[in-house]
């Protein structure tokens, strides 16, 4: 453990949560993998052991505690081996809540966020859509003033939580004549009239329930605007960051679980007499699996102690997700290949975490899109700020 960035309370921390992990999670993890639902009971769990509140208010009933609480937070939830479980966990408390937070009033905030960190209520947040996907300046999705109403008319597409979650947060344009400042940001209570859902079929994140959802005619208070009208776009790109951030934290914790997972199989795994960690070419590769992941990881940590500090890391968080991504695929990659036939069983788990892996590259910003965002910072000197 780096003491660089974690103190005695860090560590307590990540045994805690380990402990419950295994005890209240892992247990039903094939069975919610097989299903693709995750059981209610267990978000109320995690509410009543304050694991969504880590990072939000104390006056809205959470933790307020530095992000490093989330590392430790991500990272264990990539160690039990579903991405899908993990992801659902993650968006709730990350993108859902972080626009409730950053954008709620206190009466948002009193309906839908306390519950939220309590595990009362689960969230989603609603930005991309069918014929968007990495375009989102370019949404249709629309919420038109009527009175004292907005009409919401659209479609979001991958949307984590989008079928069993209590609320979503969503992103629709409030001017269509204009791109960037036509966007505004809503809460929309599930039950409204005129929202459906259809679960989407994936090749990994089984657990989870991704959907597309279709809004038709829904109407919601004005109120239920959250910032001001016209702001979405900026306050969207201000939390890229830190989703951006997350991924790539998950995506080294992965791999760093792959890395251990073929460390204790080569040690235990014998052929021609002796056991595969005695063979020099297998314990290159893993050297080399390693130093990949120990990089990443230590990138990762550097950013997060600079976005606790108040920096705006766009850049940074941009390129350690576009690496860190690429490089859990090659190592989890690698790791099921250093199993031979058993890497490809599903009762070992690199088949799962393999496929799980694929979508660090696509989620959150595909790898083609922060790459042209990299290049607009280091090559055009083009400058991302904070909404003021």
């Amino acid at each position: 453990m780096n003491s660089m960035y974690f103190t005695e309370e860090h560590i307590s921390f990540r045994e805690s949560f380990k402990e419950f992990l295994q005890k209240e999670v892992v247990p039903h993890i094939n069975k919610w993998e097989k299903e693709g639902t995750i059981e209610r009971f267990i978000w109320t769990k995690f509410g009543e052991m304050g694991y969504f509140g880590i990072n939000q208010p104390e006056e809205d009933g959470g933790l307020g505690l530095d992000l490093f609480y989330t590392v430790i937070f991500l990272e264990e939830l990539q160690k039990i081996n579903s991405g899908g479980f993990a992801a659902a966990m993650w968006a709730h408390a990350y993108l859902a809540m972080t626009h409730l937070n950053k954008e709620g009033d206190a009466r948002i905030k009193k309906a839908y966020l306390t519950p939220s960190i309590n595990g009362e209520k689960i969230g989603c947040l609603c930005i991309s859509e069918p014929f968007g996907g990495s375009d989102v300046a370019g949404m249709r999705t629309n919420a038109v003033k009527k009175d004292d109403t907005y009409v919401i008319n659209g479609s979001k597409t991958f949307i984590t939580n989008g079928v069993y979650s209590d609320y979503l947060v969503v992103a629709a344009k409030t001017n269509l004549e204009e791109k960037h400042k036509g966007m505004s940001i809503f809460i929309v209570d599930r039950n409204t009239p005129g929202i459906s859902s259809t679960k989407l079929d994936k090749l990994g994140w089984r657990a989870s329930d991704t959907a597309e959802i279709a809004f038709d005619n829904v109407v919601i208070p004005a109120e239920n605007l959250m910032g001001e009208e016209g702001k979405g776009f900026p306050y969207i790109m201000q939390h890229f960051a830190l989703e951006r951030l997350i991924m790539a934290i998950n995506a080294h914790a992965r791999a760093e679980y792959a890395v251990d997972y073929v460390l204790k199989y080569m040690s235990e795994r014998e052929a021609f007499g002796k056991t595969l960690d005695q063979f020099q070419a297998l314990r290159h590769k893993v050297a080399e699996m390693a130093s990949k992941v120990d990089m990443c990881r230590e990138y990762n940590y550097s950013i997060t102690k600079r976005l606790d500090d108040g920096a705006y890391v766009v850049k940074e968080a941009s390129m350690s997700k576009m690496l860190s991504t690429k490089i859990a695929d090659e190592v989890i990659y690698d790791a099921l290949q250093l199993l031979g036939g058993y890497g490809y069983m599903e009762e070992y788990p690199l088949a799962r975490l393999l496929r799980d892996s694929r979508l660090g590259p696509i989620g959150g910003g595909t790898s083609e899109i922060l790459k042209e965002i990299i290049a607009k910072m280091i090559i055009d000197k083009k400058e991302y700020k904070p909404v003021s």
